[in-house]
């Protein structure tokens, strides 16, 4: 009898040693927005989690009786709570207060712009990105309205604060997405390859960024992509340039999204006839997949894959030769995955890492010549942040980037071919951290250190930026940062030892913030090193390539969004003024790039009617003359353009609470825009060089489409994704 009533009691007293308490719950801030990673642990314990990107948290503890659970997140009050552990779940929504007393929640805001909407400080929300006028759905459309951006419509990717287009880059995720543009021929302009339907949070910094980003010397557009839907549904669209469909599935812990899509301006072109002789409208065939899982109630895999096919084929007429069209013919080949995972490694460490790769081939015919080119582009990248109190965060990571490029060359069809190649590895390290020194003033130092094996070259990039909350509502921030960036290919496969180019970014920053109202101006200078710069022999080919060239940007970007002022209203203005110069490529000395706009204005407004359950924008951008050549005069960069000038239309109607009517026209005055001129190589017989203007392809583009979305309840729509 005793053996047995030993028995029960032990038995009884492990199976209370053993007993689980389910604490679980969610963390939100004032305004009820999720918060993301704040840490949630039993005081004195090893206990605790973090909480997820819908800001809930959940962990077991053994533990009984009385404790402390402590709550705290980055710019917020820590949450203390005496609670009683006597059951097997426990339940707390807590609401985190912004840390009034210590720093009154000042964010360091110089050079970057966020969209998404769950960010307080922000300045467009995902909506504002895909529904502006003129924009046409396409990202980099829409932040070039914008300050610091500026509108070349024969190129359409970014050009930002005087960089060129390819000084602008984009990560997904953090990881770079080296081809994130359509390819195209010269001076018809591209639009970006990836769907703004996928990403929950952009982040356009012109400058001064994140020690994590280089290879950029001008500009980092960060977006990252959505976290699991929430359901099931279908998306499809029937527009005038083509359709597509989408489809995602979401499970508990997971989700699974599919799409097509048909691309083909043929017909459309067939109805509007173009300023430009097309043999080939361009046609793209293409699709995505988008898969998510939650790994654990902190931890989060993302894969994506996009493929992408396309044509093209334009004749042009060579300056050099009056009477004849140059035929060009393009076909491209794109193929872009990335895969990311992020967790929490207990109470103070989480982890992201990712990796991408591209592959992306283009074949171009122009006229006899044949040119092939491959290139695979390969990124991994690891960064541990550890979150030492409330008022101090520190990253580190490292990176690793793989380039290999592949390029034949024949003249026509029974000539050799000439091949180039080139092989690149680049490694970073870098360190960064967020720390609140005072009530009102954070600072983030930052360090980077690069390798480039093909060249041996190391560079030591130091990053600084703070910020001063000067009341409630306002705030001055200012950054300081070295950007290294290799040059394009196209000069590496002539001569692979050119090393980084280099920019030095110098930012001042004024933003006020209140009920819905957005002020901000802010300065910035910008010193080049490094640039390309060559000569040209008799043919005009480029000889003696070196990196001596050199150049400055400085100028004054001004933003105003009201949303509060006009019912059913919102409107932005953005100013821009850009003072630059380089001394690179063949330049005889230091002069106005031709890509530049001293003046650049823009203006958007939209307007819900809800008696017409109709969203009505518009949108005016204005760019003052750009400069050219004309080697009829005898001074360099003298000519100049005509300025610039941009209304554009659009309209969405919900026909059903499902079904989305939307069009929108770009230049509705059909004003002729012309962005610069080719010059023949020689004079003619009257000493003059001949010259043919560089326009946009039409007048105007008309778009018109028709979005359903299928869901259980019939009750969503894309209107968040027009």
């Amino acid at each position: 009898m005793k053996t047995v009533f030993i028995f029960l009691l032990s038995y009884t007293f492990l199976c209370t040693s053993l007993a689980q308490t389910t604490i679980q719950g969610s963390v939100r801030d004032a305004e009820a927005n999720p918060l993301t990673g704040a840490n949630v642990y039993l005081q004195h314990t090893y206990d605790g989690s973090s909480s997820d990107t819908l800001g809930y948290f959940s962990f077991e503890t053994a533990s009984a009786g009385e404790h402390i659970l402590v709550i705290s997140a980055l710019g917020y009050a820590s949450y203390q709570k005496k609670i009683i552990i006597d059951t097997e779940k426990l339940l707390f929504e807590v609401i985190l207060q912004e840390n009034t007393k210590a720093m009154e929640s000042v964010t360091i805001s110089s050079g970057a712009f966020e969209a998404g909407d769950s960010k307080k400080s922000v300045v467009l929300s995902a909506m504002d990105i895909v529904t502006t006028a003129g924009a046409l759905g396409d990202i980099s459309g829409a932040l070039q309205t914008l300050p610091g951006t500026q509108t070349v419509g024969e190129d359409g990717r970014l050009f930002v604060r005087g960089g060129e287009g390819h000084e602008a880059q984009v990560f997904i995720d953090g990881m770079q997405a080296h081809t994130p543009f359509n390819a195209s021929v010269p001076n018809l302009p591209t639009r970006g390859r990836f769907s703004p339907f996928l990403f929950k949070g952009i982040t356009f910094s012109t400058g001064g960024y994140s020690a994590e980003y280089d290879q950029a010397l001008s500009s980092a557009l960060i977006l990252n992509t959505k976290d699991k839907p929430e359901q099931t549904q279908t998306d499809i669209s029937l527009m005038t340039v083509g359709t597509d469909i989408t489809h995602q599935h979401a499970w508990e812990t997971a989700s699974l999204a599919v799409k097509g899509e048909y691309m083909n301006l043929a017909p459309y072109q067939f109805l509007v006839p173009q300023d430009i002789d097309m043999f080939k409208a361009p046609e793209s065939v293409g699709g995505s997949l988008v898969g998510r899982k939650q790994t654990s109630a902190t931890g989060m895999i993302k894969g994506y894959i996009n493929y992408n096919y396309s044509e093209l084929g334009v004749r042009q007429n060579n300056i050099n030769h009056p009477g004849h069209k140059d035929s060009i013919y393009l076909i491209n080949d794109n193929l872009y995955t990335n895969i990311s995972y992020r967790e929490s490694l207990g109470k103070k460490w989480s982890v992201q890492s990712g990796l991408s790769f591209t592959y992306d081939q283009k074949l171009t015919h122009i006229n006899t010549e044949r040119i092939q080119e491959k290139n695979q582009y390969w990124h991994a990248k690891t960064i541990f942040t550890f979150d030492a109190s409330d008022l101090a965060a520190i990253r580190i990571g490292a990176e690793h980037m793989y380039q290999g490029t592949n390029q034949k060359y024949a003249l026509n069809a029974s000539s050799e071919t000439v091949d180039h190649a080139l092989k690149q590895n680049l490694n970073a390290v870098f360190a960064e951290g967020d720390l609140y020194l005072t009530h009102r003033i954070i600072i983030r130092p930052g360090l980077r250190a690069n390798y480039a094996a093909l060249q041996q070259q190391w560079n030591i990039a130091p990053r600084y930026s703070m910020a001063y909350k000067t009341n409630k509502d306002s705030q001055i921030s200012m950054a300081y940062g070295q950007y290294h960036q290799q040059l394009p290919t196209q000069w590496l496969l002539l001569n692979s030892q050119l090393t980084s180019s280099r920019a030095d970014h110098y930012i001042l920053n004024y933003q006020y913030m209140q009920q819905g109202k957005t002020f901000r101006i802010e300065a910035y200078h910008k010193q080049y090193h490094k640039l390309i710069k060559y000569e040209l022999d008799l043919n005009r080919n480029p000889v003696n390539l070196n990196n001596t060239g050199k150049g400055y940007a400085r100028g004054l970007d001004i933003f105003w969004r009201d949303r509060k002022s006009i019912p059913n209203g919102d409107y932005w203005l953005s100013y821009s003024l850009l003072d630059t110069k380089r001394n690179y490529l063949h330049y005889p000395h230091a002069a106005v790039p031709g890509f530049v706009s001293r003046h650049n204005f823009s203006a958007v407004y939209k307007h819900f009617v809800t008696a017409l359950r109709t969203q009505l924008g518009a949108s005016y951008q204005w760019a003052s003359s750009r400069p050219y050549h004309n080697p009829n005069q005898e001074a360099f960069q003298a000519g100049r353009t005509a300025a610039y000038h941009n209304l554009s239309i659009n309209a969405a109607f919900l026909f059903k609470q499902n079904i989305i009517f939307y069009t929108s026209t770009s230049n509705v005055l059909g004003t002729r825009n012309i962005f610069g001129y080719e010059y023949a190589n020689q004079p003619g017989i009257q000493g003059e060089y001949a010259r043919q203007a560089i326009v946009q392809p039409a007048s105007r583009f008309l778009f018109i489409g028709v979005f359903v979305t299928l869901t259980k309840n019939g009750q969503v729509n894309q209107l968040d994704q027009l």
